[in-house]
């Protein structure tokens, strides 16, 4: 058994450090910020966003539907089954889970809308779930430690092994320039009495409607921005959010904010999973879909190291 230092605690790096730790490797996690900030700031409805190559995505996210499907049925993961449409504004919207998941043509549409799919997947309140996660690290015998990693190489040092789950800052930790930060903001709503998700398929611009109810609270967006490292929230965007969805939705119209939500989804043409034989291995640039693809990329890892 290897000593493991994982580096990055977000749903990527916790979700590997569990599958090495119940492996029965020593496993260590370090990171700036624990739990990352971009998961806690995910809407978290399975699938398969900005993340590639397809593939390797599509196997991926099988595993990890069946993990989420193991999860849904246990208290506190934070993890529900939930029915919701996927549409698009154009027609002909190709099904957005096929090969997965069962889905059907919805009818009727929202107005405004001419292709559609309705399907069942989990749905993940991530800051349940970043808990669950923490905990059953811990019964697992890992280790958490709060710093930050200025190089890779020197902390191999002290490890066997260590495992890159930095996200979007790995495009300065190893200097990875496919490495793209794409903003998404959140706003925080008040559940009218929502129990059904919805995501528009973006078409073009920046911003779509999309919501995901997780009980008293409804999570509503959404926007698509390549090239903006801003966290800061952007009232005038939160507000235009909320109003393209009560356009679909009018109960969400009134609705009132009880907070707001800016992450940098880490995307590159491909996830990079795999080492250069340096002991390095890496894992990162998962784009919108890191707890749809987590727990298949940590089996992965765990091969890798053997």
């Amino acid at each position: 058994m290897a000593e493991v230092l994982v580096v990055g605690a977000g749903v990527i790096g916790l979700t590997t450090a569990i599958r090495l730790a119940e492996a029965g490797h020593t496993v260590t996690v370090r990171a700036g910020e624990i739990p990352g900030r971009t998961s806690l700031a995910a809407a978290a409805v399975w699938g398969r966003h900005l993340a590639g190559p397809e593939e390797k995505v599509r196997e991926w996210s099988r595993r990890g539907l069946a993990v989420l499907l193991e999860e849904a049925e246990a208290e506190g993961t934070g993890v529900r089954l939930a029915t919701g449409v996927a549409a698009s504004r154009q027609p002909g919207l190709a099904n957005p889970v096929a090969d997965t998941v069962e889905a059907e043509p919805c009818d009727p549409l929202p107005e405004g809308f001419q292709s559609g799919w309705r399907y069942t997947v989990p749905v993940v309140n991530m800051l349940s779930y970043m808990d669950y996660l923490l905990r059953r690290f811990h019964r697992a015998g890992g280790v958490i430690e709060q710093g930050m990693v200025d190089t890779l190489e020197d902390l191999l040092k002290t490890s066997d092994a260590v495992v890159n789950c930095t996200g979007i800052d790995a495009a300065h930790l190893v200097d990875d320039t496919e490495l793209v930060p794409v903003r998404g903001q959140l706003v925080l709503l008040r559940n009218p009495g929502l129990t059904e998700f919805f995501i528009e398929v973006p078409t073009a611009g920046s911003t779509f409607a999309f919501w995901v109810p997780h009980g008293t609270i409804v999570v509503v967006g959404g926007q698509v921005l390549p090239g903006s490292h801003d966290l800061e929230v952007d009232l005038d965007v939160a507000q235009a959010m909320v109003a393209l969805c009560a356009e679909i939705e009018p109960r969400l119209a009134d609705a009132e904010v009880v907070g707001h939500q800016v992450a940098l989804r880490p995307a590159r043409p491909e996830v990079r999973l795999g080492t250069n034989g340096d002991g390095v291995i890496h894992n990162y640039g998962h784009g919108g879909a890191g707890v749809s693809l987590a727990w298949g990329c940590a089996d992965e890892v765990v091969r890798l190291i053997g």
